[in-house]
């Protein structure tokens, strides 16, 4: 180990050897040295403040101080700047009620919640989450807020990256990214290292897009309506090692983490379960579109939607970057502009830099929060110094045309795959004449489902059984509910290659992309975006819904990788299907259960 000023140098070995769960030893033998580097943070006084670089017309000059933990800001259409702050556990409201460019008097607290972090604006509501919860409140006239509801209290819970952030698309759904709960590992909970979809009264979510180890940037391309995002890389890889990840962000995707990054690396620590090669999730795995300085760590992400710069960043957006402490020299710690032509990102560049001070040992800033003002101004916060900048555009170039709204059309599509479709087994891939029996020994028949086996409750799946077919080399199980909405019909459960000497499987499967008993059998991506059994939960109230349990025979295995949907498993199977047959079982619940 060797020592810097302000920097420790640590050279790691990482020999894989066999340890605990799915940890299993595979010859892997990795010498890594890396850093640990914080800059000091100091005082932004006038002299740092005057090292501040910017593209030629443009200023920077301070919105607002004295903010403590600033973190988060939203915009709401009167041109009211709130800013979240963690630390203090609040939201903080600022007003430039005579255009000077400067917040007019002592910031207004309007909500107090503990690790208060997200911000959303949307129909004049505030959405705020915290760890674990979102709210929503009227906004008053005033700017102050009404009445603070909860709406959801059971997001995962946090680790390393605890800081939830969201934002309305354009098709009206509110987007929640939830990090990581740690570096790089196996995550128990499915929901974590995601961004998950939510309706806006917070009944219903899905799991969006997965394999994201902490977007905290995300925002729809105002030409294309394309969702993009910043994703932090793995941690102690080395100074270049991993870079930040500019993602297209898709229904349904894989984004890499924890087992692969950037453009297609391996990581070389750890293990995916259910017998999955690394390369296996590799090729299921979406790689980054661009990459910027490794550990520069990208926190807000804005597509410029004003009309106060230059027509040169339509359609361009923009990113803080907080800061590096994994890296020597340091990165980060500036706001980038990543370029776009025709919808596609070209490059990512330094925008307003110097932030980093005395030859990067020290820093005066850390930027986190990024939106576009009313008067098309780019605000920032520092979360060290607790200091809200302005960033705006003094020239005479032409001036971009602004689009506070992207097309919804491409989310919406999205949202439709595979929705008012015929149930599998009424589909023309899995036509057959010949049928097989299915029983199950938690219910009969048309019969209810026991409540252990929904998510109200412990979300097991069930023992089914079923008829052998002559000629079968695998079976499948496809559970579809069609009674549900907005999602109709709701897939609640894909597997296949289930081998052909099993005609039952046991209580309660592992949730998984593969599983190892029965050996072989892989679970695609249902509805709500995990894979394998996820039980009934339809809506408090509604009438019963009818689960259709249906068992496919296939004279072959299918060669598709596990991160497969339903539709995906009926193509591959469209020719295959020698035999099928089903068991529905009902559901309903009337009580509102306690929030977990």
């Amino acid at each position: 180990m060797g020592y810097r000023f302000g920097s420790v140098a640590i050279v790691a070995a990482i020999t894989l050897v066999s340890t605990a769960q799915a940890q299993q030893g595979d010859g892997t033998d990795v010498q890594i040295t890396t850093n640990v580097f914080k800059p000091n943070k100091v005082q932004p006084t006038s002299d740092r403040l005057g090292q501040l670089k910017l593209p030629t017309d443009f200023t920077v000059q301070t919105f607002a101080k004295g903010l403590g933990n600033s973190r988060i800001i939203a915009v709401s259409e009167k041109g009211d700047v709130y800013v979240s702050r963690r630390e203090e556990g609040d939201v903080l409201l600022l007003k430039d009620v005579d255009g000077d460019g400067k917040a007019d008097a002592a910031p207004i607290k309007v909500a107090s919640r503990a690790q208060a972090h997200g911000l959303a604006i949307k129909d004049n509501k505030l959405y705020l989450v915290t760890v674990k919860e979102v709210f929503v409140a009227d906004i008053k006239e005033d700017g102050t807020l009404g009445e603070i509801k909860m709406i959801i209290g059971d997001l995962p819970d946090a680790g390393q990256h605890p800081n939830r952030v969201m934002a309305f698309g354009p098709d009206g759904m509110l987007y929640i990214s939830v990090g990581s709960t740690c570096n790089a590992c196996n995550e128990s909970n499915a929901e974590n290292a995601t961004i998950l979809r939510v309706t806006p009264d917070g009944k219903s979510r899905t799991i969006f897009a997965s394999g994201l180890r902490n977007t905290i940037g995300f925002d729809w391309n105002r030409q294309s309506g394309e969702l993009w995002g910043l994703d932090h890389g793995i941690d102690l890889l080395g100074d270049e090692v991993q870079p930040e990840e500019l993602n297209r962000l898709e229904q349904g995707k894989q984004y890499g983490w924890p087992h692969v990054f950037g453009a297609s690396d391996i990581y070389p620590q750890s293990t995916p379960v259910g017998g999955l090669t690394k390369e296996q999730w590799r090729d299921q795995s979406e790689p980054m579109v661009l990459g910027y300085v490794a550990h520069a760590a990208p926190m807000q992400l804005k597509f410029y939607s004003g009309s106060a710069f230059p027509a040169e960043y339509q359609g361009d957006a923009f990113a803080t970057m907080r800061g590096s402490w994994n890296r020597n020299p340091a990165s980060g710690y500036e706001i980038v502009r990543i370029r776009f032509e025709d919808g596609q990102p070209k490059s990512i560049e330094p925008f307003l830099t110097g932030f980093l001070s005395d030859g990067g040992k020290t820093h005066f800033a850390r930027p986190v929060g990024l939106a576009v003002a009313k008067d098309g101004a780019l605000l920032m916060a520092d979360d060290a110094n607790g200091v809200i900048y302005r960033v705006s555009y003094n020239g005479d170039a032409k001036k971009a045309v602004g689009s506070r709204t992207a097309p919804a059309k491409p989310m919406e599509n999205q949202a439709a795959r595979g929705v008012e479709v015929p149930l599998a087994k009424d589909r023309p891939a899995t036509r057959t004449e010949a049928s097989l029996s299915v029983s199950s020994d938690s219910f009969a028949s048309d019969a209810a489902i026991p409540k252990k086996h929904s998510e109200y409750a412990d979300g097991v799946s069930p023992a089914i059984r079923w008829k052998a077919v002559k000629g079968a080399a695998s079976y499948a199980i496809v559970m579809e509910d069609p009674d549900s909405h907005p999602i109709k019909p709701f897939v609640h459960w894909v597997a296949w290659n289930i081998p052909a000497g099993v005609t039952e499987l046991p209580e309660g499967l592992q949730e998984q992309l593969r599983i190892v008993e029965p050996e072989g059998v892989l679970q695609g991506r249902n509805s709500s975006g995990t894979h394998g059994y996820f039980g009934p939960k339809p809506p408090v109230g509604d009438p019963v819904h009818h689960y259709h349990f249906q068992v496919l025979a296939l004279d072959a295995l299918l060669d598709i990788p596990a991160t497969s949907d339903r539709d995906a498993f009926l193509e591959a199977a469209s020719g295959h299907v020698i035999g099928k047959g089903e068991l529905v079982g009902t559901y309903g619940q009337s009580i509102e259960p306690p929030q977990k």
